[in-house]
């Protein structure tokens, strides 16, 4: 298993999401976050003081799944959220040990199964 980590704009997350869900894929845990990278800062005039924000904003999605599956969410995310210009963002792959479902206990794969699109429908 593998936790797939990664940091992209705003606006790449709603394609990532739809196709990732249309694959099966539709969990996902979403947070809104700041950082800086080779992006230059944003430099804007306010009450006639030039202020330049190094932190750009951008969304982190966190998914588990499968090692099989892996190169499939890259794949993804790399297809929607690349568009050649600084500040893309990243994917970072950590190996998971172990995962439970809290609900039910079950442990490991079983815990991660993608869904099928019957499944999605329903």
């Amino acid at each position: 298993m593998k936790l797939v980590v990664a940091y992209i704009r705003h606006e790449a997350f709603e394609p990532i999401r739809g196709e990732l869900l249309n694959l099966g894929f539709p969990s996902l845990s979403i947070t809104e976050v700041k950082g800086s990278g080779r992006q230059k800062g944003v430099t804007e005039r306010y009450r006639g003081a030039d202020i330049t924000n190094y932190l750009r904003p951008k969304v982190k999605l966190e998914t588990v799944v499968d090692d099989g599956d892996v190169q499939t969410i890259v794949d993804t995310i790399l297809k929607h959220a690349r568009t050649g210009a600084v500040g893309d963002g990243k994917v970072f792959l950590i190996p998971v040990e172990e995962s439970y479902r809290i609900r039910t206990g079950e442990s490991g794969s079983d815990t991660l199964q993608a869904h099928t699109p019957d499944e999605l429908a329903s």
